[in-house]
């Protein structure tokens, strides 16, 4: 009876030892996909503030053609030297170039808001992307959406007429513009799922640049301005900052889901408030602070309810 009992417990303790080691395992991956996460959404409000910078100077539009020339620039080499193996044709071409221009129309609105309006402003309204991806879910991605998620996207949207306040302070392009980069990268988000079964994350990232890079090069002649070498090397950072952040992004989901990592995304708007104090002494009143926190509030409640769904 002793020799049996001791031998039970053996197997107890080492079946537990084993469950503990797995545990551990699995949560020492989902942190280093958090802190890739984070880290990602640290470095890319940096992009944004040399934006902002240099839209005294020029066009919101030649910035967000440099954003995609240096992305392209720094992404393609690295890609060659170190990922050749991943350099294969889309199996979606079609699929990749529409995400590629949904890309560029919600970099080309933010770009042109932010050179208006506040960062922390411009961001808060673009974060209506997911429950614009919830709200067209039903239409292009044929998914049931419950009365919860309707009711948590509607929320939303009132969360962002809080932000604007219609008729108590003035509507203009540039608040609507950070709406549309919200709606474009609502829609990003839903080829980004059609997508992640089919093609290389990496892959994805280049021809997105390579959309975005050609189909601004077609444009840009017409605002062009001959640029400084301080301007060269500013737009070199951004893009530098760009392919930095998408990159970390990438890597962040080898170790997690995307709908794990989702609701990391709205750590953003910690270091863009930061940087657009400190740069342009732009701080969010308590109506933009409110609408962000329903906006959140509502987008979390989303990714929860996709998360148990799945």
């Amino acid at each position: 009876h002793f020799q049996y009992d001791c031998s039970f417990y053996i197997n107890v303790f080492n079946n537990c030892s084993n469950y503990c080691l797995y545990f551990i395992k699995i949560l020492s991956v989902l942190m280093k996909a958090i802190i890739l996460n984070l880290s990602a959404w640290a470095v890319l409000p940096f992009m944004d503030t040399i934006a902002k910078y240099l839209s005294s100077e020029i066009s919101f539009f030649q910035i967000t053609w440099a954003r995609y020339f240096f992305t392209v620039f720094w992404t393609l080499p690295l890609m060659f030297f170190f990922f050749r193996k991943n350099l294969k044709w889309s199996e979606n071409p079609k699929l990749q170039i529409l995400r590629g221009m949904t890309l560029l129309s919600a970099n080309v609105c933010f770009f042109y808001s932010i050179s208006v309006i506040s960062m922390a402003k411009a961001l808060t309204l673009s974060f209506i992307a997911p429950l614009v991806t919830t709200a067209l879910s039903p239409i292009i991605l044929v998914e049931k959406v419950g009365f919860k998620r309707w009711s948590a996207v509607i929320v939303g949207f009132l969360g962002s007429l809080v932000v604007i306040r219609p008729g108590l302070i003035e509507f203009n392009l540039a608040t609507l513009s950070a709406l549309g980069t919200g709606f474009f990268y609502g829609i990003y988000l839903i080829i980004t799922r059609k997508l992640h079964s089919v093609d290389n994350p990496l892959l994805t990232l280049l021809i997105t640049g390579i959309v975005g890079a050609i189909i601004s090069s077609l444009f840009v002649p017409i605002i062009w301005i001959n640029l400084s070498q301080s301007q060269w090397l500013w737009l070199a950072l951004m893009g530098i900052f760009a392919c930095l952040g998408h990159l970390l992004l990438i890597y962040s989901l080898r170790y997690a889901d995307a709908s794990k990592l989702a609701p990391f995304g709205y750590f953003e708007i910690i270091t863009n408030i930061i940087l657009g104090y400190y740069f342009f002494k732009d701080f969010p009143d308590i109506w933009t602070f409110a609408g962000l926190f329903i906006i959140i509030s509502s987008g979390i409640y989303v990714f929860r309810r996709e998360f148990k769904n799945k």
